[in-house]
């Protein structure tokens, strides 16, 4: 049975719902004592394995679920796979120790929206988790520099992209949502929006971390 954190007297009906998935009960305390003060994030449930995780996000539907890797049953990258297959809505955060090139590629390739490792501070972390809810996708620093560190341009040519989309993209990588990129370039989100989806056709890149894994590429952001 999938364990569930003791909900407060008064929800905070505005804030992100979250999932914990983590084997550890020392990182669930630790993270569940760090949102129980904070009216951003509330720790709705906790899994201690994928499984438990799926059985959860079934009947319960959380804003986002954060995932670690390595737990026994089902671990985080069958999770999330399942989890993206089942429940597209429902973004994915992995929260992990492991920085190898190949765990975060196969987790990104998967579906995750984000991967921050273990080593990140608290409110790092209220970013991450914010960020993937608006529909963005997050990579700590440490994830950034082992997945996009000597890797050679071996993709072919793609059609060059106006000023204004790239600055759209750019911001898309930052993990901003289409609303924010409104407000911040005073236009429509339906304008943003066309953007996006040009950007995607151009590139032939149809996913939030595959455009942020261009973005890097590029240069667009650091």
């Amino acid at each position: 049975m999938t364990e569930q954190a003791n909900l407060p007297d008064h929800p905070k009906s505005a804030s992100i719902k979250l999932l914990l998935v983590d084997d550890h009960p020392l990182v669930r305390d630790g993270i569940r004592a760090r949102f129980e003060a904070d009216d951003l994030i509330e720790v709705v449930g906790e899994a201690q394995n994928g499984q438990q995780a799926l059985d959860f996000v079934q009947q319960q539907r959380p804003d986002v679920v954060l995932m670690d890797v390595s737990m026994p049953v089902m671990n985080g990258l069958e999770a999330t796979q399942h989890l993206r297959n089942l429940y597209p809505s429902v973004p994915v955060l992995i929260l992990s120790m492991h920085d190898s090139r190949e765990y975060i590629q196969q987790l990104v390739q998967t579906g995750a929206s984000g991967y921050v490792l273990k080593d990140v501070g608290s409110d790092e972390l209220v970013r991450a988790i914010q960020t993937v809810h608006q529909g963005g996708c997050y990579f700590s620093a440490g994830v950034s520099r082992v997945l996009f560190q000597g890797q050679t341009d071996t993709r072919e040519q793609k059609p060059a992209l106006t000023p204004r989309e790239e600055t759209v993209l750019r911001y898309l990588a930052e993990g901003n949502s289409n609303k924010e990129i409104a407000r911040q370039l005073d236009i429509s989100v339906r304008t943003v929006e066309t953007h996006r989806q040009n950007i995607k056709q151009k590139l032939d890149i149809h996913t939030a971390a595959g455009l942020a894994r261009y973005a890097v590429e590029e240069g667009l952001v650091s």
